[in-house]
């Protein structure tokens, strides 16, 4: 039977094995999603608010076993991967407190006759997720298609195949009638060969963008829906009128979150030439006091990548930048120690025709680009096949609201970095991906909208 090994990036050492599922398996999986949404989607929302605050429960009193695990299987650090699983607590809560009211019909008027809008569940969702948020990935899903009455399949990441099944064994732990939520251990392949399958009724992937490209391609010949989500290169543009102090404090974390593999990390630094060496000399100073090392010690800010293939990435973005003429403020790279260790990297001197411009930079990479006006900032935040989320810094809350509505993205941050929140849509526009997560918006994308008209 063919395994997925599970691999601690922090050492590189493997530290457990996970069977494949056999397609007699996955078969069986399929048919039992569609017997369990026959009664999951008739259970009073009530019920189904219960156990999504069950689940919300376990995940409190459980957050240090599940953020050791997290840490151990990706290498995010400890002090940020036990908020992850309180914060994925906290988004069931929000989903079982408003799934009620969001799923109340809509009265309308037509035609002078009395007429309704109903919201009602599409069936088996496959979920296909990564690896960088083990737990918020999956449940930032899970949350609103679970509440509004529709299953779900996990295909996650072969990265982290012990959290994929931690996060089956919750939900049969808080009591979820088996088959209403349900992980794959398959490969990719497999995963996109069942979104033609008739039990499968519309597809929910995150990750790179060739891979999504090709699940919407699948989706499309098969007449499926689908939202995508596809990672960002988000800008971070401060303005010569901002508090350079405070938007350097914050964008230090908003870019190495997660060791810079977070899709919403800040991802180019665009500064106004008046304020450029201040933000400089402020970032690099907050770089250089990051501690980095062992995830599992709670004083560590910079943990291991997940794997040689993304240092493999990093490492060619980089060297073009400075093939270029990028000047490396802290020249950062690859450690010479056990794992996928890699020094945050500070860049001066960017121009836009770099790789570090125009792609993901999915690591511990800074890349600061000056301009000279307001429009140039604009214009070069535009500049990119991305559309995911932004960040506008100014002391003048009109003039950061103006920048902010010009901004070509799904989300804005204004004096702030964007963080998700279960009250506010998630997604993005262009090469971003389509559809949204998150918010009743997010709730409404696997649901029928059905107009039914009373006469």
């Amino acid at each position: 039977m063919k395994a997925i090994q599970s691999i601690n990036p922090a050492t590189g050492k493997v530290i457990g094995k996970v069977d494949m599922h056999t397609d007699e398996q996955v078969n069986r999986i399929l048919k039992g999603s569609v017997e369990a949404f026959k009664k999951w989607k008739r259970t009073d929302v009530s019920e189904r608010n219960e156990l999504l605050h069950r689940f919300a429960d376990l995940l409190r009193k459980n957050k240090q076993q599940y953020g050791e695990l997290i840490s151990t299987e990706m290498g995010k650090v400890i002090k940020q991967a036990v908020p992850e699983v309180s914060k994925c607590a906290d988004m069931f809560d929000y989903f079982a407190d408003n799934a009620e009211s969001i799923l109340e019909p809509e009265p309308a008027q037509a035609d002078s006759c009395d007429s309704m809008i109903h919201y009602e569940p599409m069936g088996t969702i496959l979920a296909i997720k990564p690896w960088n948020f083990p737990f918020w990935q999956v449940l930032s899903a899970a949350s609103h298609i679970l509440a509004g009455g529709n299953v779900m399949l996990l295909k996650h990441s072969s990265y982290v195949p012990m959290c994929a099944l931690e996060i089956k064994n919750i939900f049969t732990e808080a009591g979820f009638p088996e088959g209403v939520f349900q992980t794959l251990i398959i490969d990719a392949n497999t995963a996109s060969s069942l979104i033609s399958r008739d039990e499968v009724r519309a597809v929910s992937f995150t990750g790179g963008h060739d891979a999504g490209v090709k699940v919407a391609g699948n989706a499309a010949r098969n007449m499926k829906k689908l939202v995508l989500e596809l990672g960002g290169s988000d800008p971070f543009i401060i303005l010569d009128d901002a508090n350079v102090k405070m938007a350097a404090k914050v964008g230090v974390p908003s870019r190495f979150i997660n060791t810079g593999q977070t899709c919403i990390a800040a991802k180019r630094f665009i500064v106004m030439e008046d304020v450029a060496e201040e933000f400089t000399e402020r970032f690099v100073e907050g770089t250089t006091d990051l501690n980095i090392g062992d995830p599992m010690d709670p004083e560590t800010d910079i943990g291991p990548m997940v794997r040689n293939e993304q240092m493999l990435i990093l490492e060619e973005q980089v060297g073009d930048a400075i093939s270029k003429g990028a000047k490396p403020l802290i020249p950062g790279g690859r450690m010479a120690s056990k794992g996928y260790m890699y020094s945050p990297t500070v860049l001066s001197n960017v121009s836009r025709n770099m790789k570090v411009m125009r792609e993901e930079t999915f690591g511990p990479v800074a890349p600061i680009i000056t301009v000279k006006t307001e429009d140039e900032a604009i214009e070069l935040a535009n500049d990119s096949e991305f559309g995911l989320g932004a960040s506008v810094w100014s002391q003048d809350r009109n003039r950061a609201m103006r920048i902010a509505s010009e901004l070509e993205t799904g989300m804005v941050g204004v004096n702030s970095f964007c963080t998700p929140q279960a009250c506010l849509p998630f997604g993005g526009v262009k090469k971003s991906g389509m559809g949204r997560e998150l918010s009743k918006h997010g709730f409404y994308e696997f649901m029928n909208i059905k107009s039914i008209k009373i006469l």
